[in-house]
């Protein structure tokens, strides 16, 4: 039997390090638990020898194998560090003496495949409540063997449950572990009565926004004209059926009399400005002028330098209007709103400003509404009742949220990304000044540009010139919300028409901006990211129009120990890298920081008490049954019925 061994120091080519982990009869997963299975993420490769207490990591660089630990699979954490590891093929035999071994001293089996669950994640029954989840194990009942869930109450107590129970993992509305719940108490139905209460305030406000809204008349806009069909067919790229709905579910709602109110929502890049683009064109060509709020200045400018490109064939005016133009320039822009000169402008929050009067203002365009303030969001409150409201996010929606949101709000999913779309491979790393040289060296040998974050406007020159050293041959610019708009205007048309190799800027950039040249991003202290700003971030790369790699790197300080919430950040960023994760990310932020703030601060300890999923359920059914008992068709006898409560 062939003895393998693995040492630091040395140069494995990751195809031929896979191709002997194959030969040795290992199993490949997404994340290793068992003896005999290894997985691939980046610059980590986990695998799991049989002859190991523990599965062990590959640290690489390239292709460069820096260093070996083993860890626990149950919380990552690491034990040991090795010079070398030794693999030995797993023949039939040994693959049954595991087995058997795991039958003998496992009292618990690991689960795959249910629920996203593992080893000690919290869990809510529906009827028992709150437990940590330990396992499986095999039962035997009235001669019957069967399969169960083995979960832990408080006081130690273990119930075992059928697989089909009602069981999700829990999420929480505030990021702290919960408190086990004690069976053969009142203590699940108290929590539960509680948040049962509290979700129909919660419904009975949602429905009484959109009732006040069945009761107003907005503006019926014109079907398509001529001009539309010519404006969309200049979209260099294909629609993906769910943009398609998403435009056509769009219009439905603006040739309706009813004011729309419409989320559009979808992962990075997956193309909701465009729908948003075609929302404006018909706007603007029914007669009514367009406000597009945004959350950045350099994203208010990169869509004024975009739209601006795309209607050059029209004659449709386009500005923008954020705190960062001049006094002189923002007197003459408002000026312009309220003459009715300009028919889309693009801006920050100043657009929710009391001084900003539209001449026939008939659609607000909302990107990441979220990121706005309460005063902001009680001011897009009033225009929705009023005119056609169409908000984008990128923070997919977990579907239990969707569905006891459906009944309330509008919302289109586009889910399929664009086509020729590959992940961005994910590298989590301490900082090294040759890495970031090869790095930013690769993507320019391909004719690519750079992405480099560093989120500190006062040493972002400083870094400027330390790369600016390392790579004196490259172009650098720099970005930050703190600059002129002209200056911050021009680097960034000057990165957009590739006079600028890497831009270096603060975390402005997150929140959709469109360079399909660049594909490589750094971040510098990535460990100071949250992780939905981390997704967002990298999914400023991978947009080429054709099939190219991608690649992102997130640098921590060299020998810097992290915190908890920092590492469980960077490990899930690393392990979601495939298309359409954001809805994992979604959920493991939620379970990092809670939930709280998606349905209100005021609603976390209720999220809590029970969990997001049962939350989510129990919010559902209150609004089935409101709409049942005063439906939102008729309008004042709903809200006649909401003011008696």
């Amino acid at each position: 039997m062939k003895l393998h061994r693995l040492s630091t120091g040395l140069t494995y080519e990751r195809e031929e390090l896979e191709n002997l982990l194959r030969g040795l009869n290992y199993q490949k997963k997404e994340m290793v638990s068992r003896p005999g299975e290894y997985s691939i993420r980046g610059s980590l490769v986990d695998v799991y020898p049989f002859t190991y207490r523990s599965p062990v990591r590959l640290e690489f660089r390239l292709d460069h194998l820096t260093a070996i630990r083993d860890f626990s699979p149950l919380d990552g954490k690491s034990f040991s560090c090795y010079d070398d590891v030794y693999l030995l093929p797993l023949t039939g035999e040994i693959q049954d003496k595991i087995s058997r071994a795991r039958e003998r001293f496992e009292s618990y089996e690991p689960l795959t495949d249910y629920h996203d669950l593992e080893r000690g994640d919290y869990v809510v029954h529906f009827e028992y409540g709150i437990g940590r989840f330990l396992g499986t194990k095999i039962i035997q009942t009235l001669g019957v063997k069967k399969r169960h869930l083995a979960i832990e109450y408080a006081d130690r107590e273990i119930l075992y449950v059928d697989l089909q129970d009602p069981v999700e993992r829990y999420i929480g509305g505030e990021g702290a572990a919960p408190r086990l719940t004690r069976l053969n108490t009142k203590d699940w139905e108290r929590a539960k009565e509680k948040t049962r209460l509290a979700v129909q305030s919660v419904a009975r406000g949602l429905l009484e926004l959109q009732a006040k809204r069945s009761l107003r008349h907005g503006t019926k806009f014109p079907r398509d004209a001529a001009w539309q069909k010519e404006f969309e067919a200049e979209f260099p790229f294909e629609l993906t059926p769910d943009q398609a709905k998403a435009v056509t579910e769009a219009k439905e709602d603006m040739e309706s009399e009813h004011p729309m109110d419409r989320l559009v929502c979808g992962d990075v890049g997956y193309g909701k400005t465009e729908v948003a683009m075609r929302a404006c064109f018909k706007a603007v060509t029914g007669g009514k002028q367009v406000a597009v709020l945004v959350p950045t200045t350099v994203l208010a400018e990169q869509h004024y330098l975009v739209l601006k490109k795309r209607l050059k064939s029209f004659p449709v005016t386009v500005d923008v209007l954020s705190r960062f133009r001049s006094k002189r320039e923002q007197s003459a822009s408002v000026k312009a709103l309220r003459e009715g000169v300009t028919d889309i402008v693009i801006g920050t929050h100043r657009l929710l400003s009391q001084d900003i009067h539209f001449k026939d203002l008939g659609l607000v365009i909302v990107d990441e509404e979220q990121r706005f303030g309460v005063l902001h969001k009680e001011r897009l409150k009033e225009l929705r009742y009023s005119v056609d409201v169409l908000s984008l996010t990128a923070t997919p929606i977990p579907r239990t949220l969707y569905m006891s949101l459906m009944g309330v709000r509008d919302m289109s999913i586009i889910n399929t990304p664009p086509k020729n779309r590959l992940a961005v491979e994910t590298h989590v790393l301490e900082y090294n000044e040759k890495r970031v040289m090869d790095a930013v060296q690769r993507e320019l040998d391909r004719g690519g540009q750079v992405y480099f974050v560093h989120n500190r406007v006062q040493s972002i020159l400083k870094v400027r010139d330390q790369l600016q050293e390392l790579l004196p041959h490259v172009c650098f610019g720099v970005a930050h919300g703190q600059m002129p708009s002209e200056a911050l205007e021009a680097i960034m048309q000057d990165f957009m028409e590739k006079r600028i190799d890497c831009l270096i800027s603060t975390s402005i950039i997150e929140s959709g901006i469109d360079i399909p040249n660049a594909n490589t991003l750094i971040v510098n202290r990535a460990d100071q990211f949250g992780l939905a700003d981390l997704y967002q971030l990298r999914g400023r790369v991978g947009r080429f129009k054709e099939k190219r790699q991608a690649y992102a790197y997130f640098f921590v300080p060299q020998n810097w120990v992290l915190s908890g919430d920092a590492e469980k950040r960077l490990t899930a960023i690393e392990r979601f890298t495939e298309l359409g994760s954001g809805f994992k990310i979604a959920l493991e932020d939620l379970s990092i920081r809670g939930a709280g703030n998606l349905l209100g601060h005021e609603q976390s300890g209720f999220i809590h008490a029970v969990g997001f999923d049962l939350y989510c359920r129990m919010l559902r059914k209150a609004v089935e049954d409101q709409k049942s008992e005063s439906p939102v068709s008729g309008g004042k006898a709903f809200l006649e019925k909401t003011r008696e409560l």
